[in-house]
């Protein structure tokens, strides 16, 4: 009988607690002006679970169905977390321009809090701490200037990338196993730009050491994109710990804490002996790492009321890790992919480069500005494939207004950027599909002024990293295109069809950090320029 008990009142909690966390709320919301606000339409959801059952396999598609469905602006509850969801340019730029300021707040985040010592600037609330951090990383990381410094670390790489891909070619008959390679190519941009030539090197210098290491930081990129159960539902937190997630968390945590600690000792040790000998060097100040530069901020900068101890420079060091390495790779792969997909596209954009390069030679930066389809094509394929198509949620502390609704302080903000992009009010009605040349008379950009594109989001939370993420992709999709003509191989497609010359790429994809190739880019390299 107690236990009868027990389960009933059990039942009625589940059903009674969030209707009326729901009434409680619709009562209090108010307009700047006095006036009532409704909240957000929300399809019907289930006890406790309340939307959870909805998100599949692939979240960005579901959400944006269930958008197309109820609206652009929907409240729904994942567990115990009120979310309101963003499916349109017009209700994303009043988020992120119009009412920037009241949604430039994260929530707490229980993986960015252990793997981000709680001191990044990525997923930092709103406040002093988090408006200088970001300071630091535009004015001292991330400037035109200092993006433009390394642009031999990727011009070298790019080589690089070509000579791998030959070299796989050559052992395989011409069979390359493109992600692998794209995903050492950004990696090793990143940790160049990141360590130092010298401390890059080190680190990937022992083969077992480096393959290890890369695990390492794709696991690390792989738990910032988990939400463990216990956050949704607290009284399964129990299922986290049985998955092994707690275990995989500390050890990736140690790990990264471990190099990191080696290279930041390592850099204050030869800064210390430059010193001492009198070999600083003023005039190489733009071929500085980001280690260098955050250790020198706290000298340099005057206007900086934070100081940058050992736990802020991880922190914002892993932060570039988590934007430059996995969303650039995913970048790439689906601007080859889609140029597979649309052997059209892909001679236009390799003649193209080939006239501007010329013969037998190879690509740099120089040749960037000269190549307008290229660029177009990146555009494209950003526009359909944002990395992160559900951008890093927000969270307003107070009660905001959105598109006439009122937004409950302490609600999670989630903008699908996948929607937006393929948004035919937005689009037109060729909205699915891949068309470059929609982008070459066309202003539109990535940039954060235009909210019908917008990857890496905009407004203060803003990616701070597009024109390095940018100037990394460019130069490694060129490169590929330049040297090499592509053909997706048996592994790679779904079934040869009657009167193509290879089968089609298998498109399908996975969801984690970022949405990648279910099934990667296994290809047929063949060399066009030696």
């Amino acid at each position: 009988m107690a236990a009868l008990i027990l389960a009933v009142v059990v039942s009625l909690l589940a059903v009674v607690v969030p209707l009326l966390y729901l009434v409680l709320l619709a009562a209090g919301k108010r307009s700047d002006d006095g006036r009532r606000l409704p909240l957000p339409p929300s399809p019907r959801g289930l006890p406790i679970l309340g939307h959870l059952h909805l998100l599949g396999a692939l979240p960005h598609r579901a959400l944006r169905a269930l958008a197309a469905a109820h609206g652009p602006v929907l409240l729904l509850r994942f567990g115990r977390v009120p979310t309101v969801l963003v499916s349109s340019a017009a209700a994303a730029e009043e988020v992120m321009r119009a009412r920037d300021l009241a949604f430039a707040s994260r929530p707490w985040s229980a993986m960015a809090e252990r793997l981000l010592y709680g001191r990044d600037v990525g997923f930092a609330p709103y406040g002093e701490y988090w408006r200088q951090a970001r300071r630091v990383c535009v004015v001292h990381l991330l400037s035109a200037r200092r993006v433009l410094s390394f642009r031999r670390v990727r011009e070298e790489e790019a080589a690089t990338l070509v000579g791998r891909v030959r070299a796989r070619a050559a052992e395989g008959g011409g069979d390359v196993d493109l992600i692998e390679l794209l995903m050492a190519y950004s990696n090793t941009v990143v940790s160049r730009a990141a360590f130092g030539d010298g401390s890059a090197r080190g680190l990937y210098a022992d083969v077992d050491r480096g393959r290890e290491l890369k695990k390492v930081f794709t696991d690390f990129e792989e738990l910032l994109g988990t939400e463990p159960v216990g956050e949704l539902l607290p009284w399964l937190s129990w299922v986290d710990t049985f998955m092994g997630l707690e275990r995989k968390v500390r050890r990736t945590f140690e790990a990264l804490d471990s190099v990191l600690d080696k290279v930041i000792e390592d850099h204050r040790r030869l800064r210390e002996e430059r010193r001492r000998t009198g070999a600083d060097d003023d005039d190489d100040v733009d071929h500085r790492d980001f280690v260098d530069v955050l250790l020198d901020v706290n000298e340099i900068d005057k206007d900086a009321t934070i100081q940058l101890g050992t736990i802020e420079i991880k922190a914002i060091i892993l932060d570039m890790f988590a934007a430059g390495t996995d969303t650039t790779t995913t970048a790439m792969e689906w601007a080859m992919a889609e140029l597979l997909t649309h052997p059209s596209a892909m001679r236009r954009a390799q003649e193209e480069l080939r006239a501007v390069v010329g013969v037998a030679s190879r690509v740099t930066e120089d040749h960037m500005d000269r190549l307008p389809y290229l660029k177009a094509v990146l555009k494209e394929t950003l526009r359909l494939h944002p990395p992160i198509p559900l951008l890093v949620p927000r969270e307003p502390p107070a009660d905001a207004e959105l598109q006439g609704y009122g937004i409950p302080a302490r609600t999670r903000v989630v903008i699908n950027a996948f929607a937006i992009g393929r948004d035919p009010a937005a689009w037109g009605q060729r909205a699915e599909e891949f068309v470059p040349e929609r982008f070459l008379d066309s202003a539109v950009d990535y940039m954060g002024q235009h909210f019908e594109l917008v990857p890496f989001g905009a407004g203060r939370r803003g990616c701070p990293a597009v024109a390095f993420a940018e100037s990394a992709i460019e130069m490694a999709v060129a490169s590929l295109l330049y040297h090499f003509d592509w053909e997706v191989s048996a592994a790679g497609g779904r079934g040869s069809q009657a009167g193509t010359a290879s089968p089609p790429l298998d498109m399908s994809e996975t969801h984690g950090l970022s949405v990648r190739l279910r099934y990667g880019l296994p290809l047929i390299a063949k060399m066009h320029f030696s």
